[in-house]
């Protein structure tokens, strides 16, 4: 009795940690301020982390280096095929940019990978490029489902997760809400395998109409918000009975013309940062965690 006793309380621990870890990365698109401004912001709002695009100027490095080190924050880093490239020079690029992103010892790496326009062929080779360099660095290395990328729509994705066991992807399914003009409700069992290959999130609420709703606040959000949070939940739930711990989630509203504007004066109907923290914190709601 006191044996089993023991093992319930260590299982109990061990689904206790479990159950808890996740990271929330910020996004800093549409950021206007200093990275010391943004990281400071970022940390006080409860994020562990923020996702980026490398930046090209070396002073602005710096100062990323710093305010990352200060604020005791993660980065995510994004790299991206350039589709206005030829195919060979743009997978030289895509490559090698890697070795960048890498010596700063990043989370993850989270790619807008291959083009709609490329063949399955040059889209796989851009796949099997990142998945190589993933496994010899160690660094988690995912591919979004974007428009305009070899993931725009779900079929076509589940064709290359067929083909590349090890292609792990980072489900921004607001994309596909607008490309299947559907919140997807009668395609659940079509989701199950992208659900169990998808290792990142991207949190943004999308809709048959397009790919942000403007306030994911506003009560005629409410149905999209909860068909949003069903699929992560499924995701969430799934890695942690895998042990991936932890599980990464970056807020991604975005900023106009993301966000919908008012006509003739482009000002926003809504906050981009309270809709990511809303966001943020709909998702520790639904899975029970604690600030």
């Amino acid at each position: 009795m006191t044996r089993l006793l023991i093992v319930l309380f260590f299982t109990s621990l061990y689904s206790f940690s479990q159950e808890n870890n996740l990271q929330f990365f910020n996004t800093d698109w549409g950021r206007t301020v200093s990275w010391d401004a943004f990281c400071e912001r970022t940390k006080a709002a409860g994020y562990d982390g923020i996702e980026i695009w490398f930046p090209s100027d070396v002073e602005s490095q710096k100062q990323l280096k710093v305010a990352l080190d200060k604020y005791n924050l993660k980065v995510g880093f994004l790299n991206g095929t350039n589709k206005s490239l030829p195919f060979n020079e743009s997978l030289k690029a895509y490559t090698e940019h890697f070795k960048t992103l890498l010596s700063w010892n990043p989370a993850y790496i989270n790619c807008h990978t291959g083009s709609d326009f490329f063949t399955t062929t040059q889209n796989k080779a851009f796949i099997e490029a990142a998945n190589k360099i993933a496994k010899e660095s160690g660094t988690p290395i995912y591919h979004e489902t974007h428009r305009g990328r070899f993931s725009f729509n779900l079929p076509d994705t589940k064709t290359y997760l067929a083909a590349i066991p090890d292609l792990k992807l980072n489900l921004d399914i607001s994309h596909w809400m607008v490309v299947h003009e559907s919140l997807l409700e009668n395609q659940d069992k079509e989701l199950e395998e992208i659900i169990n290959r998808s290792y990142h999130i991207h949190a943004r609420v999308g809709h048959a109409e397009g790919p942000q709703v403007n306030d994911p606040e506003a009560p005629e959000w409410r149905k999209a918000v909860d068909r949003h949070l069903d699929i992560w939940e499924k995701i969430i739930r799934t890695k942690w009975a895998q042990s991936q711990t932890p599980f990464t989630i970056t807020a991604e509203f975005g900023p106009p013309d993301y966000m919908p504007t008012l006509p003739y004066t482009k000002v926003p109907v809504a906050d981009q940062w309270k809709a990511n923290v809303f966001i943020m914190e709909a998702i520790k709601k639904r899975m029970k965690i604690k600030n």
